[in-house]
């Protein structure tokens, strides 16, 4: 791997706070499955994109493709964007919550 490629996964890392075990079980929730934009009113993004997450979190580093590490580099950006984004007050039940969640990341953690 790159330098490049390893910054991209300490920061993938630093990011996804959430197991593949975590993350599959989330994504097997009702929660989930109401959050994110839908293409055609199917899956949504966030949804797709855990789905893949948990594929990498599954893989060995030196089994990366450069498909999963621009996708890691997107999880990444999603996650610092959205966290920006915190609403005030308790954010345990909310979208913003269960869309970060989603990607990987529980703000909640």
């Amino acid at each position: 791997m790159s330098d490049d490629d390893d910054q991209t996964r300490s920061d993938f890392d630093d990011a996804v706070n959430m197991t593949a075990s975590e993350l599959k079980k989330w994504l097997d929730t009702d929660e989930s499955k109401s959050v994110g934009q839908k293409k055609d009113g199917g899956e949504s993004t966030g949804h797709e994109s855990g789905r893949h997450i948990v594929r990498i979190l599954e893989k060995k580093k030196a089994d990366l493709t450069d498909d999963d590490l621009a996708h890691m580099r997107k999880v990444v950006g999603y996650v610092k964007r959205h966290s920006a984004q915190k609403p005030k007050g308790d954010v345990t039940d909310t979208d913003w919550r269960y869309s970060l969640m989603n990607w990987g990341h529980d703000p909640k953690k």
